[in-house]
């Protein structure tokens, strides 16, 4: 129960604090805001929903077993028509999350060491992991970002807030609020 296991159950930990954040994000903006782009070139929170989505049905289904790149993924669909509503929407986005947490829930230290592929090239499981903890907290800033554009003037802080600091890291050494 050495470093194998304290990274795995960092892992799972990192994974849980970003869904929350893109999930506390979505939350302050309306069901219209979650469908609009900044300009042609940009994606809609719901667009990088999708995306984000179809990468974790392709990364974590049989995990251990097949190419993290099923062939029956398209990638370039997950940036056109995004599911209608904000409910298909959460419930892509719960059913993303729940390959995600079952895959890394299943793992003992000893699969960590084990090669997986994604696109036929090797990686180690804690390679694979470690990949997607840049990738998902990546587009889970892509969400912060629109949805604190959209909010405005209503947007209620995800971390410490403005003029907050010297507040926060009382707290935190008081032991009365985490960095976590």
């Amino acid at each position: 129960m050495g470093f194998s296991h304290s990274f795995l159950k960092d892992a799972i930990a990192v994974f849980h604090q970003y869904k929350r954040l893109a999930e506390r994000a979505m939350e302050q903006v309306t069901d219209a805001q979650l469908f609009i782009s900044l300009d042609a070139e940009a994606n809609s929170i719901a667009i990088i929903v999708k995306h984000m989505t179809g990468n974790m049905r392709s990364r974590w289904t049989d995990f251990l077993t097949t190419d993290g790149e099923k062939p029956d993924r398209n990638r370039d669909n997950e940036f056109v028509d995004p599911p209608a509503t904000r409910q298909a929407l959460l419930a892509d986005w719960e059913d993303g999350w729940a390959r995600v947490l079952a895959a890394l829930d299943s793992l003992t230290e000893a699969d960590l060491g084990r090669t997986v592929t994604i696109r036929g090239e090797a990686h180690s499981v804690m390679q694979a992991i470690n990949r997607q903890l840049a990738h998902y907290p990546h587009h889970v800033g892509q969400i912060v970002l629109l949805a604190k554009h959209f909010a405005c003037d209503r947007w209620q802080s995800l971390s410490v807030p403005r003029n907050r600091s010297a507040e926060f890291n009382r707290q935190v050494a008081a032991g009365e609020a985490s960095q976590r």
